[in-house]
């Protein structure tokens, strides 16, 4: 047993810090009641990684075959999440909701992904600028949406 944890701890490594910098994402979402929570944000983060890991595996084992691309596998990663995301979005009278959250998920999975090519510095760096983006930006953004708010009754009222 301890030779498999030696022989996979690069992989073991990578993907344990895309699992808990995506459940970090996640843990705001979900403090702010948001469907898409710590679990799937860490999955989205895990599944990157694995993929970005799968396409490094095949690029060492097919370098020599003509035509093969590995950089297909890690490109098809931004457009899946783009279709999860998606689904995640939803049109309620004037209001669009969820839009933040596929956000969250598109760039989690790219943190997903540094931390699967092993680039822990931008996963770590990305992960803080998320959580900023979400903890921080939301509390000056509040004001700012009631004056927004406020201003839209006042131009309902006077037509």
């Amino acid at each position: 047993m301890e030779q498999f944890f030696t022989q996979n701890g690069d992989l073991i490594l990578k993907l344990v810090i895309a699992v808990i910098l995506g459940g970090i994402i996640g843990a705001e979402r979900t403090l702010v009641h948001k469907e898409a929570g710590m679990r799937t944000h860490a999955l989205v983060s895990m599944g990157a990684a694995i993929f970005v890991l799968f396409s490094e595996a095949m690029a060492e084992k097919y370098i020599n075959v003509a035509g093969f691309n590995p950089a297909m596998i890690p490109a098809q990663i931004i457009v899946a999440i783009g279709f999860l995301g998606a689904g995640g979005i939803i049109l309620k009278g004037p209001n669009l909701l969820g839009m933040t959250t596929a956000g969250g998920l598109w760039v989690t999975a790219a943190i997903g992904m540094a931390a699967g090519f092993g680039l822990f510095n931008l996963a770590f760096i990305s992960t803080v600028l998320v959580f900023f983006i979400f903890v921080v930006m939301n509390i000056f953004e509040k004001p700012i949406r009631k004056i927004s708010e406020e201003n839209l009754g006042k131009e309902k009222s006077s037509s």
